[in-house]
């Protein structure tokens, strides 16, 4: 049994792709008469056996040394592609936190998307999205997570301009795309350079080949660039972090599983890449500063958006950044547990928001309040996710960033800074969304706002059950410091950053037209954060002017310059026929003495060219 489950370990992305290609009859329209509902329960019955296939796996896996296996694909004199997949406790790990959370996710679309027309469309792109996500988690070969990752581009771009028949809806497809294509695009040079250096894409031979590869700097500094290029965008880092928070036109459900799941695949790229990337300093300085720039940022920015969605992606980006800190400080432990605790807090974050914007039609945090007791589902779900997301004993976020500060209390203390100006900055924005979407008076739009129905309530209270429960799972894991290593300067430090982002958001004025201030300074900050520091104008001015102007130019030359010529020659040789059609007599003897005449100017044109006519007496 131990070895049937190891050999099929291949088998597990293979399960959401059969579940998206059992909803296609339903999503071409080629059955009608049943409903799209058997195409969603297709897709969750393939979901659940990779869940418990990835389970059983798990636990042959779990605390045995990391196995691999090889998937020989193109075979061809000196070219040999194949495929090694990494049978680990981390990869199936990461398998059953895909499939439990799509398990979830399918089921809360369920009741949000029961009266699209396109419900078996979405299921079909769900599918693709946890095949894609599969792959990347036990793949153990760049060339591989690379294709993965091209594949989770165009998913997002599918599962973003889902509601394809509005404008803004399409715009923020191809904006997401466009920009993730920017870092894939680099990518693609690192993992063509890397193959051609090291000759091998399996991550076991590249990280024996790091141990003894003699670059130049600038050979190390481009590849190590290449390399985290791709990762930026798929995370949302600085300057590729637009999509994002433009990626939240798409359904909630869809929403679910790129702010927890998706953006930690790029993530997971990058901590497989730490050892090639730690042959650059400069790489490894470049995470650290975009990271910082990053968390920094959009932490201040999400406390500025009134979006419910878009407040809380802002939030995802900075915790990325902490994330990319750690893999630029070679801290790959600290992020993938940060990552596991975030990506289920976040989930359950955007359950709770998909509640609200489904009983209340809107995304406006300005016209909500009062739903804590008429939606008090949603609200503990919204509750115990914040308290998942911020440093709060004991839940999982907490021990994340405390093993991680622990250890750089006295080398790096900058990198505590980091942590408690984001922790806190979190805990303010989480308390203001919840003043003014959860408490005060109701508004128009929540004063008969019920609580969602049971297929949105049901993931989303189990959700909320495995969020109060990651401390325990840590605990099974051996993944808790003991008390005696806890630094309690540190612990004091975190714990204290929490409670004062809770009391200033408890404390500061919110106004529920959020009109403007008169003080101009205050309005300047205001509108900064509001729109992102105008990033998007910023690349309008630069970028976007000098594709622009030089697309111009392009045009004005392919205008004027070669069509010109071309028509210039055709005028002529149109305006020199018509000119010689009037020389036309007819007459034979008159063609042939042209002809003669003709050849001869020629054969003395060349004569003289060549000097044959110098030694002539006259």
């Amino acid at each position: 049994m131990n070895q049937l489950l190891f050999s099929t370990t291949w088998v597990l992305p293979l399960y959401g792709l059969l579940g998206a290609l059992l909803t296609l009859p339903w999503a071409l329209g080629l059955v009608k008469r049943t409903g799209p509902r058997p195409a969603a329960y297709l897709n969750i019955l393939t979901t659940a056996v990779a869940l418990t296939h990835s389970l059983l796996v798990f636990k042959r896996v779990e605390g045995s040394e990391p196995q691999s296996f090889i998937i020989n694909w193109f075979s061809c004199r000196d070219l040999n592609l194949s495929f090694e997949l990494d049978i680990s406790s981390v990869g199936t790990g990461a398998t059953i936190l895909i499939a439990g959370l799509s398990l979830l996710a399918q089921i809360y679309a369920l009741g949000y998307l029961e009266k699209d027309w396109a419900t078996a469309r979405f299921f079909a792109l769900m599918g693709f999205f946890e095949a894609a996500l599969t792959a990347l988690a036990i793949s153990d070969s760049l060339l591989l997570s690379y294709m993965v990752l091209e594949v989770l581009t165009l998913s997002t771009y599918l599962l973003v301009g889902f509601w394809y028949a509005q404008p803004l809806v399409v715009t923020a497809a191809r904006d997401a795309f466009l920009t993730k294509r920017v870092g894939d695009l680099l990518l693609l040079m690192g993992v063509v350079t890397i193959g051609t250096m090291a000759g091998s894409w399996d991550f076991s031979d590249l990280y024996e080949w790091a141990k003894t590869a003699e670059l130049s700097p600038v050979t190390s500094t481009l590849l190590g660039l290449a390399l985290i290029a791709g990762p930026i965008g798929k995370c949302a880092q600085f300057p590729l972090n637009l999509w994002l928070d433009e990626a939240m036109e798409g359904p909630n459900p869809a929403s679910v599983l790129r702010n927890s799941l998706v953006v930690a695949g790029g993530a997971y790229v990058l901590y497989k890449l730490e050892p090639i990337i730690a042959l650059s300093p400069v790489a490894l300085d470049t995470l650290l500063i975009i990271g910082t720039v990053t968390a920094v940022g959009a932490s201040l920015v999400s406390i500025a958006q009134i979006d419910i969605k878009r407040t809380l992606s802002h939030s995802t980006s900075a915790y990325m950044g902490l994330v990319f800190v750690a893999a630029g400080m070679e801290q790959g432990g600290v992020a993938l547990l940060l990552l596991l605790t975030h990506g289920i807090a976040k989930a359950l974050l955007f359950m709770s928001a998909g509640s609200v914007i489904y009983t209340t039609h809107t995304q406006d945090i300005t016209e909500m309040g009062g739903l804590w007791s008429r939606m008090p589902a949603t609200t503990t779900a919204f509750i115990v996710g914040s308290a998942g997301m911020v440093t709060l004993l004991p839940l999982g976020s907490f021990w994340a960033m405390l093993s991680w500060a622990d250890g750089f209390f006295i080398t790096s203390p900058w990198v505590i800074g980091i942590l408690i100006i984001v922790n806190g900055l979190t805990a303010l924005n989480l308390t203001r969304v919840f003043r003014l979407a959860f408490w005060g008076e109701p508004q128009q739009k929540t004063r008969r706002s019920p609580e969602v129905h049971w297929p949105m309530a049901l993931p989303m209270v189990s959700l909320t059950v495995m969020t109060l429960l990651v401390p325990m799972m840590l605990q099974e894991w051996d993944l808790l410091p003991t008390w005696d290593s806890i630094n309690w300067y540190v612990l004091a430090a975190l714990v204290s950053s929490s409670l004062l982002g809770v009391i200033i958001g408890s404390t500061i004025y919110l106004h529920k037209a959020w009109s403007r201030s008169r003080v101009l300074t205050w309005r300047f900050i205001q509108d900064l954060l509001g729109y992102d520091f105008y990033i998007d104008r910023i690349y309008r001015v630069t970028l976007v002017g000098a594709v622009a102007s030089l697309s111009k130019i392009s045009a004005w030359s392919d205008r004027y310059l070669v069509d010109g010529f071309v028509n210039l020659v055709g005028f002529a040789a149109i305006f020199s026929g018509q000119g010689l059609k009037y020389s036309i007599s007819g007459r034979s003897q008159g063609y042939l003495l042209t002809i003669i005449f003709g050849v001869g100017l020629i054969g003395l044109f060349i004569s003289w060219s060549l000097g044959l006519l110098n030694n002539l007496p006259f």
